[in-house]
Order: C-alpha cells, then structure tokens, then sequence
C-alpha cells in the first residue's frame, strides 16, 4: 500500500507541475503577445528557464522557443543554469535555447561548459551555441584545438564548430593556419576547404594547396581531402608530387584526392606511382583511382 501511495503522489506532484509550467507559458506568451512583458522580471525568467526540465519534450521546445523570443534578457538566467542546475536536462535545454539566442556574452560560460560539465548532451549543445554565435567564438575555439589537455572529443566537437563558422572565421584562419600545433592546422585546413565552398577564392585554395607540404601527415591528409572534395584541378601536380611523399597515408590520400578530382592527365602519373608502390594497402587505393578516372 505503501508503494502505491508514493507512486500516486508523484504522479500527482508531476500533474500539478505540468499545470504550473502551462499556466506560466500562457501568461508570458499572452504578455509578449500584448507587448506588456517586463524584461526586468527577474522572478519569472528564473521560473521560465526552471521550466526547461519540464519531463514533456514538445514543452520544453515551448519554453526554450518563448525565452529566445524574449531574447537576451534571459542570457543571464540561462547561463546560470546552464553552470550550476543540478538537472542535466536543464542544463542541455539551456544550452539549446542559447543556441536560439545567439548572444556573443554567453561564449566564456559554454566554454567552461565544454571544457567542464561532465554531461556530454550538455557538451554538444554548447557547442552548437559557440558555432551559431560565429567570429566571438572562434579564437576561443582555436584555444581549445591548440590545448594539450583537452580530451579528444572535445577537440573534434571544436573543429566542428569551426567548420560549422565558415567564412565568419575567415580572418582568424589566416592567422593560425601559421599555428605551431599540427591540430590546430588540421582544423584550420577543414575550415577553409568549407569557407572555399562558399567563397571559391584563389587564396584560401591556395592555403590548401600549400598544407600539402606541411611536416604533419594528418594536416597534409586533410589539406588533400579537401582539394579532391572541392575538385580543384589546378592542385593536379601538386598531389601527383604527394604520391611520391615517403609516408603511406600521404600517398594514399593523394590517390584518393586525384580520384575526386577525375581528370585523366593524372593516370600516367598514377600508373607510375603504383609501379614503384610497397604497400599493399596503398597500391589497392591507387588502382581504384586509375580505375574510377578512366
């Protein structure tokens, strides 16, 4: 009997809250909706952003849509909830609805919530407000990719959000592709290959075009990738000379690299590349790329 009357309880303890959330919903919506809503109402923002751990998923979209209607007169709120609620789903929705807001002020609090909540939804959606926020995060985000201590995880969610940035991380890319951390070359070549996407000018191809010959093999891999995604025919010579590169995984991606591209002037270079070949793996990459172009 016991364990019914406790279960009728919080049956009825969830009944009552989901009453107080729609009743406080329909009061602000009908405020905004009247142009009456106080934005100085610290006590109803606070039980707005509460009301993101509401247990109905189309409810908490609701709420977050409401307080990123309301705008940055909720950052402050949001951002404290989104550092000290003991709810992680608070926590997660927080970081959505600032994804919403967008408000530059918030990057060093979903910075301190990438490096340290220990939540991984939380992680992802601060990430995805650090990259709908734009240029305010990106020299934030070339900190963390050239951080020795940061987890690998953490360095690819930085990589994204950099990508994700595009043509807004323009000038800050141009400086660190100069950058003494390999990883954060790497991610500076994944970001320009999409800023040229958008933009197909000659400098940024030719930062590609020049990563083929950088010391690290993972940044000279990515540079290729991106070249063969964007199809960039004049980089042709360039990749046919990183077949010859002495590391495997170099000469692999430059096989698969001219293979995106597609142009038949590489299949001479290629057939002579595969008759000097040592590696199996790699000479199975060059023959399905003769074999693709021609």
């Amino acid at each position: 009997m016991m364990v019914n009357s406790n279960a009728q309880s919080q049956d009825a303890a969830i009944v009552l809250a989901h009453a107080e959330t729609d009743a406080l919903l329909q009061q602000v919506t009908e405020q905004i909706d009247l142009d009456t809503f106080d934005v100085n109402d610290a006590e109803l923002l606070r039980s707005l952003v509460e009301s993101l751990g509401d247990t109905r998923g189309m409810t908490r979209l609701r709420c977050a849509e409401t307080l990123a209607e309301i705008g940055e007169a909720a950052t402050p709120f949001l951002l404290d909830a989104l550092g000290n609620h003991v709810n992680p789903v608070v926590r997660r929705a927080a970081g959505k609805t600032l994804t919403l807001i967008g408000d530059p002020t918030a990057v060093p609090n979903l910075i301190h919530a990438l490096l340290n909540d220990e939540d991984t939804v939380v992680k992802g959606s601060s990430i995805g407000a650090l990259a709908r926020i734009g240029e305010p995060s990106v020299q934030p985000l070339l900190d963390i990719l050239a951080s020795t201590d940061v987890p690998e995880s953490t360095i690819g969610h930085a990589a994204w959000a950099l990508a994700f940035i595009g043509a807004g991380a323009k000038e800050y890319l141009y400086r660190a592709i100069a950058s003494d951390s390999p990883v954060v070359r790497g991610a500076v070549v994944g970001a320009i290959a999409k800023v040229a996407q958008e933009e197909p000018k000659a400098d940024l191809f030719e930062i590609l075009v020049k990563s083929l010959t950088d010391v690290d093999v993972d940044v000279r891999c990515e540079a290729a990738a991106a070249l063969g995604n964007l199809a960039y025919k004049p980089a042709i010579p360039n990749l046919i000379e990183l077949l010859h590169n002495s590391d495997g995984e170099s000469r692999r991606a430059a096989a698969l690299s001219l293979m995106k591209v597609g142009d038949r002037s590489a299949i001479e270079p290629l057939q002579a590349a595969l008759a000097q070949e040592s590696e199996a793996a790699v000479q199975g990459v060059i023959k399905l790329a003769i074999s693709q172009i021609k």
